[in-house]
């Protein structure tokens, strides 16, 4: 008899495959090597919101430069973002807001896409109106203390 446990409520999520694309837009980065990669089992206490520290005590900080900070850092991928709005019961209720009760947009930087205008952006999950939902935002603008990034814990 073999001692392998299958948990069959693990929740996989395969980060290599190719990204939700909306209608449009293009691909520049789909990260498959770096926080999300292969075969991701969920588990929220495996993965922490980051703030830089130009996003923290009202200070913003340039998409593009908020970009090169997360480089070496193990960001989550759209794949991941996807599969909660799928799975909604998985995430966790203090993603919806900060502690002063401000929406949080919570940004998987894994996935850089170009938008239809040729501007780069990021997509996010964000809780409004009783319900989960995702929007983007271009890195040409500011990013303060309620767009984290989704990264997998260490």
């Amino acid at each position: 008899m073999s001692d392998l446990i299958l948990d069959v409520n693990q929740h996989i999520i395969d980060c290599d495959a190719d990204p939700f694309l909306p209608t449009g837009w293009k691909v520049e980065k789909h990260y498959t090597d770096k926080g999300s990669s292969g075969q991701f089992a969920w588990d929220s206490a495996n993965v922490k919101l980051y703030l830089s520290e130009n996003q923290i005590d009202g200070k913003y900080v340039e998409g593009n430069k908020l970009r090169e900070e997360l480089a070496d850092m193990p960001v989550l991928n759209a794949n991941v973002l996807d599969y909660l709005l799928t799975h909604p019961h998985l995430i966790p209720e203090e993603w919806k807001k900060d502690d002063n009760g401000n929406i949080l947009y919570i940004f998987f930087w894994g996935t850089i896409y170009r938008y239809s205008d040729g501007d780069l952006c990021v997509r996010c999950l964000y809780f409004f109106g009783g319900e989960w939902s995702w929007r983007y935002r271009w890195l040409g603008r500011g990013w303060g203390d309620d767009h984290p990034a989704a990264l997998l814990a260490s």
